[in-house]
């Protein structure tokens, strides 16, 4: 058993390095920098328009001629990389405008590269915004997903962005199969050095609300449990990023964030490439309502939240407050 006095030693050399900011620096664990950050972007057709998202403060769906000041905006921020989300120009059945060369996102791609090559383009491959009936994929007729027809979709969409100069395309649609129809696409192309980010543990999460207003890409009808991953299930996503992997991709994500943190310790526990947290709408709309109304500290807490996602062992962070962070961390 210990004396008082080995108990008091112990609990001062837990301390002594935590005695002032240079030491905390120092031994510090997890670092986070705006090179962690992927900043989503929503964009729609026309010209000048630059739409405040209501259930997203600070958050806005922006036309293609808006991007280059945006992206620079970005760089000078020191964040690298962008996540593409458009906004159908119109919608049916079979999500047809998903895979139009000079559809928005192709349009999107192509206005940024222009403007700054250097930024890493990402794109979203899904088309519950291109659907009128807004699920992830084409609707049979008894009204479930039909996998297989989806993915041929979804590997047209992917190839119509890495035409357009995307570095990266991101499948979200939870179809069994789709990063390997995506990667065989892809290589028969000639688009060999396009990589996936495959959205691999994605959960059919309450979280997404505010997207799916910013998207427009709520379910007309049912909702996404048939194919996006159900809430109580951990060792189900390490089986998805397992097959996600062997199939080609090179990064891999888990959605949401933060009440999936356990995952995100398992998923990294699990493989060895690059992991990806998104930090979801519902996060973000969340910390804005708290902050506006002056019950928490938005950069502490902001910050704090940020921290979790890289100490529970993600590379990567998707998320809306890439910008403010950034400032943040330049002001540490």
């Amino acid at each position: 058993m210990l004396t008082r006095q080995q108990t008091l030693d112990a609990t001062y050399r837990l301390r002594r390095l935590r005695r002032t900011k240079t030491l905390r620096r120092m031994v510090q664990e997890n670092t986070l920098s705006p090179d962690d950050f992927i900043y989503p972007i929503f964009v729609h057709e026309g010209a000048n328009r630059r739409e405040p998202i209501a259930s997203m403060p600070g958050q806005f769906r922006l036309s293609v001629d808006l991007l280059p000041a945006e992206v620079e905006q970005l760089s000078a921020l020191g964040v690298p990389a962008v996540l593409l989300f458009g906004i159908a120009g119109y919608k049916d059945a079979h999500a047809s405008y998903a895979t139009q060369r000079n559809g928005v996102v192709p349009q999107a791609i192509r206005a940024i590269k222009r403007a700054n090559p250097e930024v890493v383009v990402i794109t979203d491959v899904c088309v519950c915004a291109y659907t009128e009936h807004g699920h992830c994929g084409i609707v049979r007729e008894d009204g479930y997903v039909d996998n297989d027809a989806s993915l041929n979709v979804l590997a047209e969409m992917a190839l119509a962005h890495a035409e357009a100069g995307a570095d990266i395309v991101a499948p979200s649609a939870m179809m069994d199969g789709q990063v390997q129809a995506i990667r065989e696409t892809l290589d028969e192309h000639g688009f060999t050095e396009t990589a996936i980010m495959a959205y691999s543990a994605k959960y059919a999460s309450a979280f997404y609300g505010p997207f799916r207003e910013a998207a427009d890409s709520a379910p007309q009808f049912g909702d996404r449990r048939s194919y996006q991953m159900d809430p109580p299930n951990a060792r189900e996503a390490v089986r998805e990023v397992i097959t996600d992997v062997e199939q080609g991709a090179d990064i891999v994500m888990v959605k949401p964030g933060l009440a999936y943190l356990d995952v995100v310790r398992l998923v990294r526990d699990a493989v060895d490439v690059p992991l990806a947290v998104y930090n979801v709408s519902g996060e973000y709309s969340m910390l804005k309502a708290a902050a506006e109304r002056g019950w928490i500290d938005e950069r502490a807490v902001g910050l704090e939240m940020l921290m979790a996602f890289r100490r529970a062992g993600a590379d990567l962070i998707i998320t809306y407050l890439a910008k403010e962070a950034a400032e943040w961390l330049k002001g540490s």
